[in-house]
């Protein structure tokens, strides 16, 4: 894994500067990073060194992220709130 071994690590890298980043990522990483595959969580470590700005366009909608992993971590994580 990357410099983010620990889930005190992924909570720090979650806390970001927009709330609506901070409610959507640090509640997966308390809920379900843990059930995710080996593969799964090297994405999610990745999707966390995005940019805000980048980050929120996908998770809002209003652009589509065009790495096909990172895309589909943003609908992982979506999906699981809209359940």
């Amino acid at each position: 894994m990357s410099n983010l071994d620990s889930k005190a690590k992924l909570r720090w890298a979650c806390r970001r500067g927009m709330l609506e980043l901070d409610v959507l990522l640090r509640p997966f990483v308390d809920e379900a990073y843990d059930a995710l595959t080996d593969n799964d969580k090297a994405i999610f470590q990745r999707l966390l060194a995005a940019d805000d700005p980048d980050l929120f366009a996908w998770f809002m909608g209003h652009e589509k992220c065009e790495d096909a992993e990172l895309d589909y971590m943003v609908k992982t994580i979506l999906n699981r709130v809209r359940v």
